[in-house]
């Protein structure tokens, strides 16, 4: 079982029901740490404290608000938790919308929701009439120091939540002067014929992060004393003919079969970079 994110209840009318969050996703990516040139070793963050020219342990730490330069108001957690929202322990939907009014721009962060003991019926009950209804809720919920605007949605599986950002988070779009050129209906029949012939169900597991896997071959060929040759880039210049591309792309489209790239990795006798730290 994943670990949870948040704990309390979810509420709608006079209906309360457990629940529990855990994330729905994580990314997942190549890191590479930072070495000292001299001698490999990794770096790292220290707390070290200025006036008092040490290092300070965790338990020396406390938080603060610097209201002026150099001035701060102290907290303790007791006092922290004092402020804490209703949010922070009950889930209220507030209203329920359809999903498709929404900009994904505003969606966040994504978390399962699933009932804890005795909430079950409940939480069914709730996921079913939603499907029915084609609605999603709207609710507010406070983790990790803030209180998170969410959209509930249900599916067969059951509740996800998805954190959202607050209007005054969304930057305004600024205009790209695409409205003033004009497009020929010609140019606009072609290229609605492209994108229908792109056209696809969605499947999520047929796409791949290339560069990480290109990361990952490296760190294994590096590794081993191989080097990976570079990969082939396109030269690519704005298109002048907008008539002309659209025809040829239509032509290779049908034409051409499905390239799958590879990666090629080249052996050469050669030592591996270090492997281990070099002594003092």
């Amino acid at each position: 079982m994943a670990a949870s994110s948040w704990k309390g209840f979810l509420t709608f009318g006079l209906i309360s029901i457990p629940i529990r969050l855990s994330p729905a996703a994580r990314t997942e990516r190549i890191s590479f740490n930072q070495l000292h040139k001299e001698c490999h070793t990794r770096l790292k963050q220290p707390l070290f404290c200025p006036t008092c020219n040490r290092m300070v342990e965790r338990s020396e730490v406390e938080k603060g608000y610097e209201y002026e330069d150099g001035q701060y108001v102290l907290f303790t957690a007791e006092e922290l938790d004092k402020v804490e929202p209703e949010s922070a322990r009950s889930m209220e939907i507030l209203e329920f919308v359809k999903l498709d009014e929404i900009d994904p721009v505003f969606f966040d962060s994504s978390y399962y929701a699933a009932p804890e003991e005795g909430g079950a019926k409940a939480y069914r009950l709730l996921t079913e009439a939603m499907q029915q209804s084609g609605y999603a809720g709207i609710a507010k919920v406070t983790m990790h120091n803030r209180e998170n605007i969410v959209i509930i949605r249900a599916n067969d599986k059951g509740l996800t939540l998805h954190t959202m950002f607050y209007t005054n988070e969304i930057r305004s779009a600024e205009s790209t002067g695409a409205d003033k050129v004009e497009v020929k209906e010609q140019e606009r029949t072609l290229a609605t014929q492209l994108i229908e012939n792109l056209a696809a169900k969605f499947e999520p597991d047929k796409y791949r992060d290339t560069y990480q896997e290109s990361l990952r071959a490296l760190v294994a060929a590096k590794t081993a004393g191989r080097e990976v040759t570079a990969a082939p880039h396109a030269t690519i210049a704005p298109v002048i003919d907008l008539m002309d591309a659209l025809k040829k792309s239509l032509a290779k489209q049908s034409a051409a079969p499905e390239k799958k790239q590879t990666l090629r990795i080249v052996s050469r006798a050669k030592e591996p970079v270090v492997k281990q730290r070099k002594k003092a």
